[in-house]
C-alpha cells in the first residue's frame, strides 16, 4: 500500500482496547530494543575503553564518532545502515504480496539490525534510530554531533520507503517489477 494511502485513525479509536493494546506493544518493544541495543553497545564501548586506557587512554561516549571518523561518513553510514534496515522491514513485514511470511519477518529484522550494529558501531555506535541515541544523550548530557543520529536514520529512512512503496509495492499494492 503507497504511504499516502495509510489510515492515521481519529481520536475517538485511541481509547479502544485494541489500538491499547497496540500501544503498550509498541512501547515495550522499543523499551526491550533500546535496552537491548544500549545494553550491547554499552558491553562493546567499557571493552573498547579498558583496551584503550591500557594503552594511554581515550575518552569515549556511548554515541560517538570515533577517532578519524568525520561527521559527513557518520552520516552516510547512519542513512545507509538505516536504509538497510527499514527496506528489511518493508520486504518482509510491510509488502501486502509477501502475505504472512511467519517467523521470517522478525528474524530478518533481528539480523539486520545485528549485521548493522557489527558494522558501524565501531565507527558511530549504529544507531539506526533517533529514539536509540536520544536517550543516552539526555542521561549523558552529551550532544556533539547529535544531529547525525537524527538526520541519517531520516534520510535513510524516507529514501528506503520511497524506494520500496514505489518500485516494489506500485500504486495499486499489487504491481511489482515483474508487471513492468
Amino acid at each position: 500500500m503507497p504511504v499516502y494511502r495509510i489510515a492515521i485513525g481519529s481520536p475517538g479509536e485511541a481509547g479502544q482496547p485494541d489500538a491499547i493494546r497496540a500501544a503498550f506493544a509498541e512501547f515495550f518493544s522499543m523499551l526491550i530494543f533500546v535496552f537491548a541495543g544500549q545494553g550491547s553497545g554499552m558491553a562493546y564501548i567499557v571493552a573498547c575503553i579498558l583496551l584503550k586506557s591500557a594503552t594511554g587512554g581515550m575518552e569515549t561516549s556511548a554515541f560517538g564518532l570515533s577517532s578519524n571518523v568525520s561527521v559527513w561518513n557518520a552520516l552516510v553510514f547512519e542513512i545507509v545502515m538505516t536504509f538497510g534496515l527499514v527496506y528489511t522491514v518493508y520486504a518482509t513485514a510491510v509488502d501486502p504480496k509477501k502475505g504472512n511470511i511467519g517467523i521470517i519477518a522478525p528474524l530478518a529484522i533481528g539480523i539486520i539490525v545485528g549485521a548493522n550494529i557489527l558494522a558501524g558501531g565501531a565507527f558511530d555506535g549504529a544507531s539506526m534510530n533517533p529514539a536509540v541515541s536520544f536517550g543516552p544523550a539526555v542521561v549523558s548530557w552529551t550532544w556533539t554531533h547529535h544531529w547525525v543520529y537524527w538526520v541519517g536514520p531520516f534520510i535513510g529512512a524516507a529514501i528506503a520507503a520511497i524506494i520500496y512503496d514505489n518500485i516494489f509495492i506500485g500504486e495499486d499494492g499489487h504491481e511489482s517489477l515483474s508487471d513492468f
